[in-house]
């Protein structure tokens, strides 16, 4: 495996596997662009060694098969501005290129044809099958678009698709390494994971227990406290006798709750549920609301955030702690009466952060937050993977990750 940085592109084709997965509206604007944005710092040090950039990327979920509204070739223009901001002088200008297929004689022809300090987008992955099967002849099509082959797409590092992970196998060890927003990422969890300064917080929220069980019980073996908030929260309450409402509940997973609870004491992990939470008597912007203790909450009401009780407490631990690991909302923060909590603990860990404490937000809802409340330069790290990241906590490895490591 070859270090990105040390590595001199000058002269080569460098293929590099981006997530471009972006949203977009009915005219085919981007509505948010940090999956791109956060690739660029990999793309122009490529370009600054005077080497060529060929990108790849699935988008969406097409059917098999070319379709207009899953073409890549709606963000070569947002990509041309991301590559040439204004005040770009014209001798300077990156020149971007699209090829509308990915392994056909055009993408190798355009390849072929590129420049140093040229840039080719190839056509969605995802229209052909064999990506997603992680076919090897397909992925062997693709190395041979590059010279080099870089993973710079974290958000994808859990499936074993052929850009992904088969594709390494057709590159040397010196010649396939990760971009640097995967060297981020991937140094980064590792730091949370293996090298965590005490005392360690995970704040763990969102809607379901059963989602968050397997990384719940990793983190059992590092952390020293685990805040639960959110939907979620309330099957441990429900599985410790509490008077819930018609709060958000998995009886199926009662028994679960009240296992991780018991592995935690038996641990010495102190887990931290709400004492008290902002309830409501519909799930609605408009609804009544009102503050109780979230093991006697009436019927006919449901919480819906944290209450301040709960808020005191959590953002005293979380800012105590030297190291932050924070996946999932404390309630519905989309929300205005119901964003406090959610708010509130964004608040703390930046303080933490501030006062020399390693945070990563990780898991789309908490990212969400953290850009929702201004607060995402205020964390050590806001990793764009989703479910990758979730599999790396849970402990699993990840093929993206092994395939270059290997």
């Amino acid at each position: 495996m070859s270090t990105f940085s040390t590595h001199n592109f000058s002269g080569q084709k460098a293929l590099v596997r981006v997530d471009f997965n972006v949203p977009l509206d009915e005219n085919f604007n981007i509505t948010d662009d940090t999956r791109m944005s956060a690739t660029i710092p990999t793309i122009k040090k490529i370009l600054a060694d005077g080497g060529k950039v060929i990108l790849m990327s699935h988008f969406g979920r097409p059917k098999g098969g070319p379709e207009d509204k899953y073409s890549l070739k709606h963000l070569v223009k947002h990509l041309y501005a991301l590559l040439n901001p204004a005040g770009t002088p014209e001798d300077k200008t990156t020149n971007v290129f699209f090829a509308d297929d990915c392994i056909g004689e055009q993408a190798h022809i355009t390849a072929n044809m590129l420049r140093n300090g040229e840039v080719l987008l190839l056509e969605n992955l995802r229209f052909y099958k064999e990506e997603e099967k992680g076919d090897e002849a397909f992925a062997e099509k693709l190395s041979k678009l590059g010279d080099v082959y870089v993973n710079d797409a974290f958000g994808t590092a859990h499936r074993a698709h052929a850009s992904t992970a088969v594709i390494a196998k057709f590159f040397p060890a010196d010649k396939k390494m990760f971009g640097l927003l995967m060297e981020g990422e991937v140094v980064s969890a590792e730091k949370v994971l293996h090298q965590a300064e005490k005392p360690f917080t995970a704040i763990i929220g969102g809607a379901k227990v059963s989602d968050k069980i397997l990384i719940i019980e990793n983190l059992l073996q590092r952390a020293t406290d685990i805040i639960i908030g959110g939907g979620m929260a309330y099957t441990f309450l429900k599985a410790r006798g509490g008077k819930i409402g018609g709060s958000l509940c998995e009886d199926d997973r009662l028994q679960t709750a009240l296992d991780i609870l018991a592995k935690a004491k038996e641990k010495n992990v102190s887990i931290h549920l709400p004492e008290d939470s902002v309830i409501a008597d519909k799930f609605a912007a408009d609804a009544n609301t009102d503050v109780r203790p979230s093991d006697a909450i009436p019927d006919g009401w449901m919480g819906l955030d944290i209450g301040p009780k709960a808020v005191g407490i959590f953002s005293e631990v979380i800012r105590n702690s030297k190291t932050i690991l924070w996946n999932g909302p404390m309630g519905v923060f989309e929300m205005e009466k119901f964003q406090n909590g959610t708010k509130s603990v964004a608040l703390a860990v930046a303080d933490a952060t501030a006062a020399g404490a390693f945070s990563l937000v990780g898991g789309g809802d908490s990212v969400a937050a953290v850009n929702q409340f201004h607060l995402a330069d205020k964390v050590s790290y806001v990793s764009t993977g989703g479910g990758a990241m979730l599999e790396y906590f849970e402990g699993k490895v990840l093929p993206g990750i092994a395939a270059i490591k290997d």
